[in-house]
């Protein structure tokens, strides 16, 4: 889209649905999560993701949360996890993210990612690790106790930052910021 056209639609009211600043965070929180769950790791457990997740819904929405999730997934499995790495990062900034785009409420936000994560991530998880690594857990219920805890340690620390953001008024300006 040239200049002409980009101004066109401003004139109209139209918005094109991308936003620089919006990529080049998703991008950012992308990385931050593939560096905390690398170098700051716990068995069987990436509550990192989460913690961007939760930051994500907020600040840039439930798709390019959905992205940079994605992103920080792929990153992962390039690394050598299995595909849980994005299995069980995409749902809660989805969840999360339209919860809070609907609620502006940073508790229900935490909620959703945990609903997302600990339960769509942990059932979608079930039958890639069947199809794609010959994994029968027996139960599609198997990887719950395993996801859920995770999304609640990492939810509860974006929660968290979000809250300190909050009361500083920075949340309000970094949202401000994003949506021009």
């Amino acid at each position: 889209m040239n200049q002409s056209q980009t101004q066109k639609h401003a004139a109209a009211g139209i918005q094109t649905g991308i936003s620089t600043r919006k990529m080049v965070l998703t991008a950012m929180l992308a990385c931050l999560a593939y560096v905390l769950n690398t170098f700051v790791y716990f068995p069987a457990m990436a509550p990192f993701q989460h913690f961007v997740d939760v930051l994500a819904a907020a600040l840039v929405g439930p798709w390019y949360g959905f992205l940079a999730a994605l992103i920080c997934g792929v990153l992962r499995m390039l690394s050598g996890r299995t595909i849980q790495a994005v299995a069980g990062a995409v749902f809660g900034p989805i969840l999360g993210g339209l919860i809070y785009r609907k609620t502006k409420n940073i508790w229900l936000t935490f909620i959703g990612e945990v609903i997302g994560t600990g339960f769509f991530g942990a059932m979608v998880s079930y039958p890639l690790m069947k199809i794609f690594y010959g994994l029968d857990a027996q139960s599609p219920f198997y990887y719950i106790p395993f996801y859920t805890p995770a999304a609640i340690v990492g939810g509860a620390m974006g929660v968290a930052v979000l809250l300190i953001l909050g009361r500083t008024g920075l949340l309000a300006r970094m949202q401000n910021e994003l949506n021009r």
